[in-house]
């Protein structure tokens, strides 16, 4: 029955359901993005998290979540933001995993009080990962000199036109480390002592949902409807809560935009697809 008509009805005659608000939370963890290839970071999902937690009525909101992981600062701020709305509007969050969350995709999946993974899903791989390509033999093959000036000996470290240099590599390995140790607090913060004593648990490996709920990282098996519905009745809803699309699928600021605008969208559009297509092969996706 419609919500107005409903409304009408002497509340005695109502047939009261619970709305369980859900976010859906897909695709590579970058920042940016273009109206080609909309990418999930804070700026994306925020809305759509907002409107979530202030269903009042809703004792909990469901967030699925099917991403590969990227960038590991967006996927902090996506964390952050769930649990700084989970706390202020006193609401229970309740996770689920489709085909994976791994990476920036399981750092998101920790801010749920409770992690719920289809069994044959893909959970984990607890590490950093940088990858790039080196150009230098190629400019030497069609004869072009590459001339880069700069004011501090370290501006082109890692430049990908030049030979990698051990000092460039241990940089960016200590950098990784501090990340890493920072994704692994958060992991024993949130899990605690639901962690199993896995030598391989922040090597970077994944698995399964099965396995990821005998190692901890996961609270339970199942899927959204039937997870909810036993826990808050037949008579539960779920109420997709989505972003104002624009153009090509993306938020926009406004509708304007010209020939040469789109060519370059297009461009980067390729480079973006590229980059995700790799971050899902990874799990075999």
């Amino acid at each position: 029955m419609p919500g107005f008509f409903k409304s009408l009805l002497p509340k005695r005659f109502r047939r009261e359901s619970v709305i369980i608000p859900v976010v859906r939370l897909q695709g590579a963890i970058m920042s940016g993005g273009s109206a080609f290839r909309p990418m999930l970071n804070l700026a994306a999902v925020a809305p759509a998290l907002e409107r979530a937690f202030s269903i009042k009525s809703a004792p909990a909101v469901a967030i699925s979540i099917n991403s590969p992981g990227g960038s590991p600062v967006q996927s902090r701020l996506i964390y952050k933001r769930i649990r700084d709305l989970a706390e202020e509007k006193k609401k229970r969050v309740l996770v689920f995993v489709e085909d994976v969350a791994a990476s920036g995709g399981y750092m998101i999946a920790l801010a749920g009080d409770e992690i719920i993974a289809d069994p044959t899903s893909i959970v984990g791989s607890i590490g950093v990962v940088s990858g790039g390509f080196g150009f230098p033999e190629m400019l030497k093959k069609i004869g072009v000199e590459r001339r880069v000036y700069t004011s501090g000996e370290n501006k082109v470290i890692l430049d990908p036109f030049q030979p990698e240099k051990e000092g460039d590599i241990a940089y960016l390995h200590g950098l990784q480390r501090d990340i890493h140790e920072t994704f692994i607090a958060m992991v024993k913060a949130r899990r605690g002592n639901l962690l199993k004593d896995e030598p391989e648990l922040f090597s970077g490996l994944f698995w399964t949902g099965t396995r990821g709920r005998e190692l901890g990282l996961v609270d339970g098996l199942g899927d959204m409807r039937g997870e909810v519905r036993r826990r808050y009745g037949d008579n539960a809803e779920l109420k997709l809560i989505s972003s104002a699309r624009g153009l090509f699928g993306r938020r926009q600021p406004g509708a304007e935009a010209s020939l040469p605008a789109l060519a370059s969208g297009a461009v980067a559009g390729l480079a973006e697809l590229a980059e995700e297509k790799a971050l899902w092969s990874r799990y075999g996706l």
